[in-house]
């Protein structure tokens, strides 16, 4: 919103241009005669407007000489005060002026003024309106707005400079289409997601709950009774038909929007829309979308309670039938007021990446996972689309930022304890056919495939994992595909990355060579918690064509042998609680060269300790010796 209105006051000679200025500033007609253009006035905010704006008013002269300095003032403006005063003059707005202004290129808005309205005749201003200021208006679409007006009587002088505060302030051209009487599509656009978020209940209409919120959160002020019943009147008079007994459906409230545009009161539109964070180009404001939230190194980005609140609300609303899933429909009802699913979603087919039902339509646990995920790789997706979904922060001054927590940072990972953490990353490595895919597909309850279809993209799996003593976390698995080796290679990624599943099928004898290869071309894999996992145990065991084998491998690292499962298997439930458990107590799954190395250094110590305490023996029997 404009902070400042800079008014060029512009007109043939003669039309009153200066008197209007000086009538304004001296409250009163200056009946001599104003020779010269009058000195730039600056007025402060106090002309009849709500918002801090201050105006400043410059007169100009139409002689050929100065034509100059016109030019100079019109594109230094932002609202142009066009007047005049008789016939000839009025014929000049759209044979001079109006083509005058464009040639300028200026992009402001226009108020036309009929000045010494105290000479015309009886006609009234609707008159005046239908029979000379509506063509012209029609013809150029920047004429924000008209008034006839007297300087001599002091007619309407205030309200000619408030029309010009007003087609800056509270533009009529990005909301109203005159031409079609029609609100814009932008406009209507907007207006619909107001209505979306005002609908608590989703049912279609503001009911009067709905409108007394809607009315404190736009105006902050209370709607009276009789306001809510002239209101739910006009609009029924203005939609026949409409059940106005039930509320203000969307119809109704963009019919009650339009109606404050015909009659000039397109401020109250303003209002409405910029106390929901729109701009002047009705775009969403990008401090609104994407405000301020860093992650520091280490450290991870999380739901915090009134978030999950606020999504598992928002799926209880739209599940209509209550069939504990969220159908098409129901899904393209939620993200009605954004601009559709997030990007990352449609890459990774979503809701194939999480928890569904039998009718392959996300469930609670699933929405909820998903978020959490979304949260954890992409915060500020998750941040954007809390304001397009209208999360309110339990306190009014704070962000969407309320609804997400930043976790402690993790930088040593072989510390003993577990890390506060509620969401994990677990990468999926192994050979080509291991079995990873049908492990994450395991992960979300789907049944067993067996037609082999090779991962290039990579490919995510999130579900809820119930931890020793009950609690909860949020297990990510991650198989890499065809960009193994570019994210392996890349640092920020492992960072992110809290544990590494080595998978291999225990009954193809080339697969676990693959793991042992894949360690030494990427060192940099021994500073992950790792747990290793033999997969397809359904089938014969076979010998690895390998160095070593797994059993012995893992043993030389002094880590727990592979765990043998199948995802046929009921039991594979309890792979996914070992790794969700791995990663939020990473130094239970670290690679050691040697048994005592993680110890080693308390080994000294105490070797120190008992040393010094033999030594000290030693002396007092040797000084008790010598004394006898």
């Amino acid at each position: 919103m404009a902070t400042a209105v800079r008014i060029c006051v512009c007109g043939d000679e003669g039309t009153g241009k200066s008197s209007l200025i000086a009538s304004l500033v001296k409250g009163v007609f200056v009946a001599n005669k104003i020779q010269s253009v009058l000195p730039q006035v600056t007025i402060p905010p106090t002309l009849g407007t709500a918002e801090n704006v201050t105006t400043t008013i410059v007169d100009t002269s139409a002689r050929p000489q100065d034509r100059t300095t016109l030019r100079k003032e019109i594109r230094k403006s932002n609202v142009i005060l066009l007047v005049y005063s008789d016939h000839y003059s009025y014929e000049r707005v759209a044979l001079f002026w109006m083509p005058y202004f464009r040639s300028l290129g200026v992009n402001v808005p226009v108020v036309l003024c009929a000045n010494k309205s105290d000479l015309a005749g009886d006609g009234t201003t609707a008159q005046v309106v239908e029979e000379e200021m509506l063509p012209v208006m029609a013809e150029f679409r920047e004429i924000d707005s008209c008034i006839r007006s007297s300087a001599r009587e002091h007619r309407n002088v205030i309200e000619v400079f408030y029309l010009c505060q007003k087609a800056v302030i509270h533009p009529i051209a990005p909301l109203f289409d005159h031409k079609e009487g029609q609100l814009k599509p932008a406009c209507m656009e907007a207006l619909r997601r107001i209505f979306y978020l005002c609908d608590k209940d989703q049912d279609g209409y503001l009911n009067d709950k709905e409108m007394h919120d809607f009315q404190a959160k736009s105006f902050e002020k209370p709607l009276q009774p009789d306001e809510l019943e002239n209101i739910k009147i006009a609009v029924s008079k203005a939609v026949p038909g409409t059940n106005i007994g039930l509320g203000l459906d969307l119809q109704g409230f963009l019919q009650l929007n339009k109606m404050y545009a015909e009659k000039g009161r397109h401020e109250t539109i303003w209002i409405i829309l910029r106390k929901h964070h729109y701009t002047d180009s009705l775009s969403l404001e990008d401090s609104f979308l994407h405000p301020r939230f860093e992650v520091p190194d280490y450290a991870s980005a999380e739901l915090s309670p009134a978030g999950y609140r606020f999504f598992m609300d928002l799926f209880l609303i739209f599940d209509k039938d209550n069939d504990g899933g969220l159908n098409d429909a129901e899904l393209a009802a939620l993200f009605a007021p954004t601009p559709g699913l997030p990007s990352s979603w449609v890459e990774t087919s979503f809701p194939s990446s999480t928890v569904r039902n039998d009718a392959g339509y996300i469930t609670l646990q699933g929405w909820l996972a998903q978020w959490s995920m979304t949260t954890f790789l992409e915060p500020k997706t998750t941040l954007e689309y809390l304001a397009y979904l209208g999360f309110e922060a339990p306190n009014a001054r704070e962000l969407t930022t309320a609804a997400l927590k930043i976790t402690k940072p993790r930088k040593r990972r072989r510390r003993p304890g577990r890390v506060e953490r509620n969401v994990v990353l677990c990468y999926v490595l192994g050979s080509p056919g291991a079995g990873k895919s049908s492990l994450l597909d395991a992960f979300l309850n789907r049944p067993f495939n067996s037609t082999y279809h090779p991962t290039i993209k990579p490919r995510r799996a999130v579900n809820s994992v119930e931890l020793q003593g009950g609690k909860q976390c949020y297990l990510i698995l991650e198989e890499l595909g065809e960009l193994e080796p570019a994210i392996l290679d890349n640092q920020a990624k492992l960072d992110a990355c809290d544990l590494i599943c080595y998978a291999y099928d225990s009954s193809e004898p080339d697969s676990f060579s693959h793991i042992v290869d894949l360690r030494k071309r990427y060192p940099q894999l021994d500073e992950l918690p790792a747990i290793y996992t033999a997969l397809k145990a359904d089938r014969d065991k076979t010998t690895q064509r390998s160095e070593m084998q797994p059993d012995t491998y893992t043993a030389a690292l002094n880590m727990s042998a592979p765990l043998h499962v199948s995802v046929t298997w009921g039991s594979i439930s309890e792979l996914f609680i070992a790794l969700a458990e791995a990663a939020t107590n990473p130094s239970t799954a670290f690679p050691k060269s040697e048994e005592d190395s993680p110890d080693r250094a308390s080994l000294y110590m105490a070797l120190g300790a008992t040393a010094c305490a033999a030594l000290a023996a030693f002396m007092i029997w040797r000084r008790s010796t010598n004394s006898a």
